[in-house]
């Protein structure tokens, strides 16, 4: 499970011109499954983004968490995330897992974030064409990638 975290003043998706989430100072979370992903990842990278500390105290150095600053979320999918490279120039989408598989991954990682911040997280819509939009906070974006555990 792959993430790219954004650390945002405000984010929204829109669906079919329609404003799916709106949220202001909190994260906007990309999240990247493949079929290898299962309930240790989710926990793990929840915990982890939580507790993350990128957002700034009242001396401007990054050290507070999404908890700490009672932020908000937006959680979109992003197959694009699990992309190969390696070969021509047209990328590959083989690890990225079926919606078989990565529905059920996605709705329970939400799940598990809302029971972490104890608050609705806003969303996309799986497999939809999706507009986000977003201001960048700093700019911080930071990759994480369950399986490397970094």
């Amino acid at each position: 499970m792959r993430v790219v975290l954004q650390r945002v003043s405000e984010a929204s998706v829109t669906i079919n011109h329609r404003v799916n989430a709106v949220i202001e100072e909190g994260l906007l979370i990309l999240l990247g499954i493949e079929d290898k992903d299962g309930d240790e990842d989710i926990e793990w990278l929840c915990n982890k983004i939580v507790k993350m500390r990128i957002f700034n105290d009242d001396e401007d150095v990054m050290n507070l968490s999404l908890l700490d600053i009672d932020g908000d979320a937006i959680v979109v999918s992003q197959f694009t995330l699990h992309a190969g490279t390696k070969k021509g120039n047209r990328p590959s989408y083989i690890r990225a897992a079926r919606p078989e598989v990565a529905i059920p991954l996605y709705e329970k990682f939400i799940e598990v974030l809302e029971e972490k911040l104890d608050k609705m997280v806003g969303t996309g819509e799986f497999g939809a064409d999706m507009k986000v939009s977003l201001v960048n906070d700093g700019p911080v974006t930071i990759l994480m990638d369950s399986k490397n555990k970094e």
